[in-house]
């Protein structure tokens, strides 16, 4: 298997409740060329997961292993897109793409070529010397994901990097991500609210329960890769997974609101957006 996270557990200091525990015994497999998406509440734990997988935290107990090997800190192989672009504002986009490979000693003009050729696979080439101030949110995260990729990693960490932006410019970037991730065969460990997101892309759905977050349940869907799914077969398949997460979306819930909220079983529906985050 190539990414193993085998016995993960992590904690951060509280304020008033001391250590909380926010993972506890995550095991998972991903296959090489995989796209595999993580739903759940919000505090689960998805977001410090993805960045245990990056190196940039380090876990209380258990290791992540990526083909054999295992994370001791950040590298190379892996690269994360956040939710916010992350752009250098006085740099333009070429500039942006081009910022890490020259960090690692690569010739300017080499750069410059293979930064144009993934900014012409996110269709941005007419737009590589504006800067991100002059961009829409979707742009931002075309370029950011250019970057991304030109630097040719193993494993694309996303942490919901499609969540503040609209519908119709969200089912853009979905088309595009999936060609790219076509052409690329590049592993996808993809965090979302959004369940109708992740059956839409993904080929394994990861549901977390509420903290500290366990795997719940795994889901397989066959959707972008194949062709479009059948509606009513990616209606089934979200509304099992919404049914596996009511209880947790109750948890949370009660958490926060105490005996000020009454939940009823099945009240749970599937909106528009599939967004789990609408709910809680």
């Amino acid at each position: 298997m190539y990414l193993t996270i085998d016995g993960i557990e992590k904690s951060f200091p509280h304020q008033k409740k001391g250590q909380v525990k926010v993972l506890d015994n995550i095991n998972l497999e991903v296959e090489k060329g995989q796209f595999v998406s993580i739903v759940g509440p919000s505090g689960c734990g998805k977001s410090t997961l993805l960045y245990l997988v990056a190196g940039l935290e380090k876990a209380d107990k258990g290791e992540i292993r990526i083909a054999g090997k295992k994370v001791t800190g950040a590298g190379p192989e892996r690269v994360v897109v956040f939710q916010e672009d992350g752009l250098f504002p006085w740099l333009t986009v070429l500039e942006n793409v081009t910022y890490g490979l020259l960090l690692k000693g690569m010739p300017k003009k080499l750069a410059e070529k293979k930064a144009l050729d993934m900014l012409k696979m996110v269709h941005l080439s007419n737009y590589t010397n504006a800067h991100p101030h002059q961009l829409s949110g979707g742009m931002k995260q075309r370029v950011s994901i250019a970057r991304a990729l030109v630097m040719e990693p193993d494993i694309l960490l996303m942490d919901e990097p499609f969540a503040a932006l609209d519908e119709q410019t969200r089912m853009v970037l979905h088309n595009e991500l999936i060609e790219i991730w076509k052409k690329t065969h590049v592993t996808i460990l993809f965090i979302t609210h959004n369940i109708r997101e992740a059956v839409l892309l993904s080929e394994r759905i990861v549901v977390f329960e509420t903290r500290p977050g366990k795997i719940k349940a795994t889901f397989s869907s066959n959707t972008m890769k194949d062709g479009i799914m059948p509606n009513d077969i990616m209606f089934h398949l979200e509304q099992k997974i919404l049914v596996s997460l009511q209880d947790e979306i109750e948890k949370v819930l009660k958490e926060e609101m105490g005996d000020d909220y009454i939940f009823k079983t099945g009240s749970l529906h599937r909106d528009s957006s599939g967004d789990l985050g609408s709910h809680i």
